[in-house]
């Protein structure tokens, strides 16, 4: 179980993300597009589209281990400024509580980052088809 934790652990982490970036596309482009628009972001169809991209490519890279580390930083650039521009308004409780996820999962992907994805991976089963 010692190499199957961190899968876990990516698996947890990374299906916000899958989910969050799916749920974006469609009819949920039109409707993320309007929030954005709503707290005074310009280029909303851009920001959302590279946001989409760190998404669903982070996340996906994260919960296979493919590349992970990379895909943890992905996500950590698509977080902290999502984290700091539509989560700043403590008068809110609902708010606050969408900052402090944000800062926890913010923390895990830099574990994710710092210490690798353990041993369940895609990049370790291409490393051993090479040998």
């Amino acid at each position: 179980m010692k190499n199957g934790t961190p899968f876990v652990g990516r698996l947890l982490l990374a299906a916000i993300f899958v989910t969050s970036g799916l749920g974006k596309l469609g009819p949920g482009f039109a409707q993320t597009q309007q929030y954005m628009q709503s707290v005074g972001m310009s280029a909303t169809a851009f920001w959302l589209t590279l946001g989409i991209i760190l998404e669903l490519g982070g996340g996906v890279m994260l919960l296979l281990g493919l590349y992970a580390r990379t895909g943890a930083a992905m996500l950590i650039l698509f977080l902290v400024p999502v984290t700091f521009i539509f989560h700043t308004d403590f008068s809110d409780q609902m708010q606050m509580i969408m900052f402090m996820k944000n800062v926890s999962m913010t923390g895990g992907l830099v574990l994710a980052a710092f210490y690798g994805p353990g041993g369940w991976t895609v990049d370790r089963l291409w490393r051993r088809a090479q040998l």
